[in-house]
């Protein structure tokens, strides 16, 4: 009797530990690649559905991201230091959480909060431990190009024609979102596709400098980016793009040169085939682009709000408005429109209007810290010539923000895949440079 107690109770020992051990096997494959975990945090703030029953599908992958990272950091010991952006994102992000608590709970200005502050500031840090080695990188390299190749494949599709072929299928649905009538992507808004679309080629045709873009794939990449951007109708897209290849027109890289010259000549091509086409197809949408560079409306709207904004501004200059009384008193000064809701399109604005000079000095500090990660560190700490973060990539990070800051005088940057794409390249290049200055303590 008591060997068969015995018997059952290590049985029943046993069943528990297999279930432990099932349960717990999903959790140490994310421990051995937590960049995996990673790149569905960004594909799922990429693809995230306007449906209720998922919309907080990303919320949930970054918590799960976050939760990853620390345990495995306390496992192995590793450290997650802070950098130069850390102080002034941390700044900026209690200005908005101390403005936020103090209105009543709206999800929608807590999901902005979110996107503009509370991801760059977690993808920042997770990104230095995650993307720690060449594998991880050459993942996160591939990532980005197949992301860049749908979003090429779906503005195009939007553009030519065939429109059934567009997934998720909600792109399309015009109740949803705004520029219904742009290649706006899954974002639901056309700038955050044409900003992804400049950041993401960037991105490529840095892999093209190194020699490990080539063929079809670089050729197909090289035609469709281009009418991919014509296609979002947004001209401050149109004006960073066109910024970047001119910029680039003079990189010390002969391939950089060459490749930028092929995208310039194609986007003229694409151009002149956009506006120059009869009926049916691409000419369809001819007026639509001739319309865009001579529209008026928009511009003028804009400039009311900017005024606005600027006296907003002086009115309150050191601590602001306050995300509160922000949108009712800009709605009270916009008088000659009648738009359901208000926004101030430019970044710097709101942050001024809102946080006063405190938030703007933060966000400059933000900003001139982006530019000084791409700052060659003294010792070899840099990647070889060839591989991913090297120093050819640092000469073309300042072109990267420089898209970045350029859309941000044009509209609000609360777009949380844009945000998270680029403070994961700014995490990546501070763990390489922090790793530099510990190997200069060294030495010295």
């Amino acid at each position: 009797m008591a060997t068969a107690e015995r018997s059952m109770r290590q049985k029943s020992g046993a069943g528990v530990e297999a279930l432990a051990v099932s349960l717990f096997r999903p959790l140490q494959a994310l421990l051995g690649a937590p960049e995996l975990l990673f790149m569905a945090a960004l594909t799922a703030m990429l693809l995230r559905p306007p449906d209720l029953r998922f919309y907080g599908a990303d919320r949930i992958a970054l918590g799960l991201l976050v939760f990853v990272v620390l345990l495995r950091a306390l496992l192995l010991r590793q450290s997650i230091g802070s950098g130069p952006l850390t102080w002034p994102l941390l700044g900026l992000l209690l200005l908005a959480f101390a403005s936020l608590v103090h209105q009543p709970y709206e999800s929608a200005s807590w999901s902005v909060f979110a996107a503009k502050w509370v991801t760059p500031f977690v993808l920042y840090h997770a990104a230095g431990v995650v993307f720690g080695d060449e594998v991880s990188q050459r993942r996160f390299e591939i990532f980005s190009l197949v992301v860049l190749a749908y979003l090429t494949v779906t503005a195009v599709l939007f553009l030519s024609g065939p429109k059934w072929l567009i997934f998720p299928p909600f792109i399309l649905d015009e109740n949803l979102g705004i520029h219904a009538d742009r290649a706006r992507g899954p974002f639901l808004q056309a700038v955050a596709n044409g900003v992804s679309l400049n950041l993401l080629g960037l991105l490529a045709l840095d892999r093209f400098r190194r020699g490990k873009l080539g063929g079809m794939t670089a050729l197909l990449l090289a035609a469709g980016l281009p009418l991919a951007v014509l296609a979002t109708r947004t001209r401050a897209v149109w004006l960073s793009f066109a910024v970047s290849l001119l910029w680039l027109l003079f990189s010390p890289s002969r391939r950089v040169r060459h490749a930028c010259l092929g995208l310039t000549l194609a986007a003229a091509v694409a151009w002149l085939g956009v506006v120059t086409f009869g009926d049916g197809g691409l000419g369809d949408a001819r007026r639509s682009f001739t319309g865009r560079l001579e529209e008026r409306g928009p511009v003028e709207f804009r400039l009311s709000v900017y005024r606005a904004g600027w006296e907003m501004l002086r009115e309150r200059p050191w601590l602001g408005w306050g995300a509160q009384q922000m949108q009712p008193e800009l709605e009270r000064r916009v008088s000659d429109f009648h738009e359901d809701t208000f926004y101030f399109h430019n970044t710097y604005l709101e942050i001024g209007a809102e946080h006063g000079l405190a938030g703007l000095a933060l966000y400059g500090w933000l900003a001139l810290g982006l530019l000084a990660l791409g700052r060659t560190p003294k010792t070899a700490a840099v990647s070889p010539d060839g591989e991913f973060l090297d120093r050819g990539f640092r000469a073309l990070w300042p072109v990267m923000v420089g898209v970045y800051l350029l859309n941000a005088c044009f509209v609000v940057m609360n777009y949380q895949f844009v945000n998270g794409l680029l403070f994961t390249l700014a995490g990546m290049l501070e763990a390489q440079n922090r790793w530099g200055r510990r190997f200069d303590a060294v030495l010295l």
